[in-house]
């Protein structure tokens, strides 16, 4: 299996993740962000949204990053990341849906506008979109903080799939203009999940390695 890949790329480590923690081997095929390799024509035959992660099995190509964690998860058998009981793996596919739609979704848009933009890209941030995402955060994180206040993790005793693609944007929470002080569960678990090993090797080696193909 081959996984396309771009340092600091917070849906490429929530896969990678995965990849750790079920301990496969996959040949990982650095992408620069900033030479415009995304937006080649040999890459967008891989993946015509010019984005990463993308996933080569065989005669398999697939993109988007949830999807290829369930994938990756489906061909471990017995793994808890995807358990096999209908209910709890709906649970899983759940969070996975809710997290994209609504809460990383706001912490996305606020990162890009907030972080990405100034220190990135040299470009102010939408006034617009800055207000629309916090106000997006005010309503959903509630919601995931009254989930976590009686578990560690979204669904069962274990972590999962759900618990990799909530927290695949903890690099920038503590950076964007929110106050995260009245989530204390939600907090909690953000410190708990960004400890575990096979999240935390994920992690860029440095700001300059972001985007840019390893040394």
């Amino acid at each position: 299996m081959n996984l396309y890949y771009v340092i600091g790329s917070p849906n490429c480590r929530k896969v990678h993740a995965v990849i750790n923690h079920l301990g496969l081997v996959v040949d990982m095929e650095y992408c620069d962000f900033f030479n415009g390799e995304l937006g080649a024509p040999q890459y967008l035959a891989i993946n015509p949204n010019g984005m990463v992660p993308a996933l080569r099995d065989g005669d398999l190509t697939l993109w988007e990053s949830n999807a290829i964690m369930q994938y990756l998860a489906e061909g471990v058998p017995g793994n808890t990341l995807l358990p096999s009981d209908r209910k709890t793996r709906a649970e899983v596919t759940r969070w996975q849906s809710w997290e994209l739609a609504h809460f990383n979704k706001a912490l996305g848009i606020l990162s890009f506008e907030t972080v990405a933009k100034p220190n990135f890209m040299n470009a102010e941030p939408d006034a617009n979109l800055v207000a629309w995402s916090q106000r997006e955060l005010t309503r959903f994180a509630p919601i995931l903080d009254r989930a976590l206040s009686a578990s560690d993790y979204l669904v069962g005793e274990d972590i999962t799939l759900a618990d990799y693609s909530m927290i695949h944007l903890e690099g920038f929470k503590e950076a964007v203009p929110f106050d995260w002080a009245p989530y204390t569960a939600l907090n909690d678990y953000f410190s708990r999940m960004r400890a575990v090993p096979h999240w935390a090797s994920t992690a860029p080696s440095s700001p300059q390695a972001v985007g840019r193909r390893p040394n």
